[in-house]
């Protein structure tokens, strides 16, 4: 039951922050949609900050999921990289509430937040282990992969922005249209970043 209210909870506040944006969220409006008591959400979350710091976990965890499962796949490096660029991008524009948390550290201290702050860890690995793939057994110092997963994460989270929040959402507005492009530009990327 206490997990229960714990996700009725978060599910309300995606809803509230969907709707009302972040300045929308107040512990008693979201217990007023979660259908309890003003003092319920309170028994799982300290304030406002704890339940952005668990959507961010959850956001965290879910876009991990995806890139896990993207880049175990088949293909070359450069074709699992292009993947994982991918469902981080489906995962913005499926998920944009989450999108727009996960990296706002002014919202959020990390530092507070173990659980949150492992779940990005744990996305972000997914790209490191890729980038370590791709350039082993060459000499590659370690301060150039750093840059080269700088430089893949950096591409992937602008289109992903662009795509929700900017002009590329506008010019393509079909699905079709839009996977097409993502998929042109992260292949391109892939191929030609190492």
């Amino acid at each position: 039951m206490a997990a229960d209210l714990r996700a009725q909870v978060l599910d309300a506040s995606v809803q509230l922050i969907a709707e009302a944006g972040l300045a929308g969220l107040s512990m008693r409006e979201v217990a007023r949609r979660a259908g309890v008591s003003h003092q319920a959400p309170y028994h799982h979350f300290h304030d406002k900050e704890s339940i952005v710091a668990a959507l961010v976990e959850r956001g965290f965890g879910k876009l991990a999921d995806r890139m896990e499962a993207a880049a175990a796949g088949r293909g070359t490096v450069a074709q699992r990289l292009a993947k994982t660029g991918r469902e981080y991008v489906e995962f913005a524009l499926a998920e944009p509430v989450f999108f727009r948390l996960m990296f706002r550290p002014e919202l959020v201290a990390l530092a507070r937040f173990p659980a949150a702050s492992a779940a990005g860890a744990r996305a972000f690995t997914v790209l490191q282990r890729l980038i370590d793939e791709r350039t082993e057994g060459s000499r590659v110092s370690q301060a150039k992969k750093d840059a080269l997963v700088s430089m893949h994460w950096s591409v992937v989270h602008g289109l992903a922005a662009l795509m929700i929040d900017g002009v590329l959402g506008e010019k393509y507005r079909k699905p079709e249209d839009r996977e097409k492009h993502v998929t042109m530009v992260l292949e391109l990327f892939a191929d030609g970043a190492v």
